[in-house]
C-alpha cells in the first residue's frame, strides 16, 4: 500500500528539530517556545502515551488549538509511529460522530495550551483500509473534508508522504497558524514551519482584530490565509491599527479570489508579496507560481504533482496524495489521477479558478460562476462584502441570491433596485439576483474563513416564482 521511502521522512524531520535547538519554535501566548522546549515536551508527551498502552497504529484524537502541548502530542504520536486525529472547537458539537468514522481509541481533551485529560473511547473495529495501515505500523493523520457537497469524509493520510516534498532545505518564515489544526492545510502549513526551522505563531481566536494585533506582537512574516478573510481585514480596518510592517508574504487560496478583492490587498499592502496557493486535503499542497502578484492566474505542478485540464476541469496526480477515504470510496482513479471538481480556464500554460463545480448556479440552463457576480457587486457604492449563492426554483431550476453587508445603512427596497441596475450594464440578465439579503460580516464566512454559500430558505415557491419572471 505505501511505497518504500528512503530516507524516512519522519526521522529526518525529528533530526532537524535538534539541529534547530536553539532557535525560537512557537510563538504562543505572548511568549515564544525554543526547538528545545518543544523536544523537551515530545519526550514527555511520548512516555505518557507510552504509559496509555499507546504505540505503533494507535488511532488517538486530540481536541484542541495549536499551542506548545498540542504540537509535542503531534510529534510524540509521530515518533511512536500511531495516528494524529486533530479536532478543534469548532467540531466539537459532532466529535462523537467524527471520533466514530475515524475509529478513534484514544482521545485528549486540552484545557490550556499544556494539559489535557485522557478519555478512553470504545471503537468499532476498523475498516480493512485503515487495518492494513495500522498493521503497517507508519505515522498517519486522519482529518476530514468539510462535507459542503455530502457527508463529512475521513481522509488517511501518511506523515511520511505528507513530509516529503519538504526534504529541500528552503528558507524559514516567522509565519502565522491561522488554518484551524484538523485542516490538511493547518496541519501542512505547522509541517513546513517546523522542517524548516521556522517560528509558527498561535493566536488565541481568527479575528481580523485579533490577527493583526499578533501579526505585529510577533513580528510576523508571512500570512497564509483565505480571500474572504484578506477582505474581513480591509472592511475591519485592523490592519491600519497595528503595526503590520513585518509582513513580507501572504498565501491566499482554499477559494477563487475576487479580482477588485485582489486589487483592493495589493493596494493595502503595496511592500507585501501576494502569492496564490492551491491544494486538497485528499492531495496535499501544491508548488505554484504567478505571472505577477496582481494576477489570478498561475502555474501549478511540479515536485510530484501532475496536472491536467479535461473538460474544464482540473484533474491532479499527487505522490503525496492520501492512502484513502475511510468512510467513502476513493475518487483516484487506477492511473492515480483525481478529479477535483475546480473549474479552470487556461492560457499559455497557465490556468486561472473559476469555482467548483459544487458552486455553480444552473438557471434555466445556464451557468453561473458566484464569484464573478461578487466581483460585480463587490465595485458598487456602499458595499462592503457580497455573497452568491443558488436557491431553488420552481421554474428556472435555481435563481442567483446574494447576501450583502454594507458601509452605511441603506433601505433595503432602494438597495436592491440600485444593486440590480448596477448589475444590468455589467452582467447577463440570467446572472443578475433576484433577491437581496442584508447579513452582518460575521455570515459571509465559515470556521474556515471560506465563503459560506449555504441558503437558509432553499427554494422559491411557485407564486413568487411567476412573480420575479
Amino acid at each position: 500500500m505505501r511505497a518504500a521511502m528512503t530516507p524516512n521522512f519522519v526521522d529526518e524531520l525529528f533530526e532537524r528539530l535538534q539541529k534547530y535547538r536553539e532557535n525560537p519554535a512557537l510563538f504562543w501566548n505572548e511568549c515564544e517556545y525554543s526547538y528545545t522546549d518543544i523536544i523537551a515536551l515530545t519526550d514527555q508527551w511520548t512516555q505518557r502515551l507510552q504509559d496509555k498502552g499507546i504505540t505503533r497504529g494507535s488511532v488517538v484524537g486530540f481536541l484542541g488549538d495549536y499551542s506548545p502541548g498540542t504540537v509535542a502530542l503531534m510529534l510524540a504520536l509521530m515518533r511512536l509511529r500511531a495516528i494524529s486525529v486533530p479536532f478543534t472547537k469548532e467540531g466539537a458539537p459532532d466529535l462523537k460522530y467524527f471520533s466514530n468514522i475515524a475509529f478513534v481509541e484514544h482521545m485528549f481533551h486540552f484545557e490550556n495550551g499544556f494539559d489535557a485529560t485522557y478519555e478512553r473511547l470504545e471503537s468499532a473495529p476498523p475498516v480493512a483500509l485503515l487495518q492494513n495501515y495500522k498493521d503497517e505500523g507508519a505515522a498517519g493523520l486522519i482529518v476530514f473534508t468539510s462535507g459542503s457537497s455530502g457527508q463529512p469524509k475521513a481522509i488517511l493520510h501518511d506523515f511520511e508522504r505528507v513530509l516529503a516534498k519538504f526534504s529541500k532545505p528552503r528558507k524559514p518564515y516567522r509565519l502565522l497558524l491561522l488554518l484551524l489544526m484538523d485542516h490538511f492545510g493547518g496541519v501542512n502549513t505547522l509541517m513546513s514551519s517546523l522542517s524548516f526551522g521556522g517560528v509558527a505563531v498561535c493566536v488565541p481566536d481568527r479575528s481580523p482584530e485579533t490577527v493583526c494585533k499578533i501579526v505585529a506582537a510577533a513580528r510576523a512574516e508571512l500570512l497564509p490565509t483565505t480571500p474572504t478573510f484578506l477582505n474581513m481585514i480591509l472592511v475591519s480596518t485592523a490592519h491600519l491599527r497595528h503595526d503590520l510592517s513585518s509582513l513580507k508574504l501572504i498565501t491566499y487560496g482554499a477559494e477563487p479570489m475576487p479580482e477588485h478583492t485582489l486589487a483592493r490587498v495589493c493596494a493595502e499592502f503595496p511592500e507585501v508579496v501576494l502569492k496564490q496557493t492551491y491544494g486538497l486535503s485528499e492531495l496535499g499542497v501544491l508548488h505554484s507560481k504567478s505571472p505577477n502578484p496582481n494576477s489570478l492566474w498561475l502555474q501549478i505542478g511540479g515536485g510530484g504533482f501532475e496536472t491536467k485540464v479535461e473538460g474544464g476541469q482540473l484533474y491532479i496526480r499527487s505522490a503525496s496524495s492520501m492512502i484513502g477515504y475511510l468512510n467513502a470510496p476513493s475518487p483516484i482513479d487506477e492511473d492515480g489521477w483525481m478529479c477535483t471538481g475546480d473549474l479552470v480556464e487556461e492560457k499559455d500554460g497557465l490556468i486561472r479558478f473559476l469555482g467548483r463545480t459544487s458552486d455553480i448556479i444552473n438557471v434555466g440552463g445556464q451557468k453561473v460562476f458566484p464569484t464573478e457576480v461578487e466581483t460585480t457587486l463587490l465595485q458598487a457604492d456602499n458595499v462592503m462584502e457580497a455573497t452568491i449563492y443558488g436557491r431553488r426554483h420552481p421554474l428556472l431550476g435555481q435563481c442567483v441570491c446574494a447576501k450583502v453587508s454594507l458601509h452605511h445603512a441603506e433601505d433595503i427596497s432602494a438597495l436592491t433596485s440600485r444593486l440590480r441596475e448596477h448589475c444590468a450594464s455589467r452582467l447577463a440578465k440570467f446572472k443578475i439576483p433576484m433577491r437581496y439579503e442584508l447579513v452582518g460580516m460575521s455570515e459571509h464566512g465559515t470556521a474556515r474563513a471560506k465563503k459560506n454559500r449555504t441558503d437558509k430558505n432553499r427554494s422559491v415557491d411557485l407564486a413568487e416564482a411567476k412573480k420575479e419572471i
